[in-house]
């Protein structure tokens, strides 16, 4: 009767764990949706990838809809990446105040300060997280790339 009743027990417990598990996951699983601003530039990789309420941004150049790169240098360069970033945001219905981390990749540290000047005056406070970091060379000889990760509050 004893082994009976334990068994039953256990029993009970693992069909409990099992449902348990089961809803946790339906509650983890989040769906995926690809953004894309504009005609596909036949890349292998989204503009931004929404998933939940996160939208994780691809690195974003000083590029016009033509894919070229504005002429003027670092300043010119990093309003346009920015603006391609808000129109990934916005594509994706969030708005650049929901942009929670950032990371600048620059073809030469020196430009630094004329970069923060644009940036400052486009990014809405609070300022979100940020890294700057020099590279060896960027893609189309860019003096600026920019990725992001944006948060949509619920």
């Amino acid at each position: 009767m004893r082994n009976t009743v334990f068994s039953s027990l256990r029993i009970g417990i693992a069909v409990t764990v099992i449902i348990v598990l089961a809803i946790s996951a339906i509650g983890y699983s989040q769906t995926r949706r690809a953004i894309t601003v504009g005609e596909s530039k036949g890349l292998p990789f989204s503009d931004g990838m929404l998933v939940g309420n996160t939208l994780y941004i691809a690195g974003q150049e000083g590029t016009d809809t033509n894919n070229k790169l504005l002429a003027g240098g670092i300043g010119p360069e990093t309003q346009q990446a920015l603006e391609n970033i808000q129109n990934v945001v916005k594509a994706a219905g969030f708005e650049l105040k929901d942009v929670v981390a950032v990371t600048v990749y620059l073809a030469d540290i020196h430009e630094f300060g004329d970069m923060n000047k644009v940036y400052r005056s486009v990014m809405p406070d609070p300022k979100p997280a940020r890294a700057t970091v020099q590279v060896a060379a960027l893609v189309n000889n860019a003096r600026i790339e920019i990725s992001a990760i944006a948060v949509k509050g619920k």
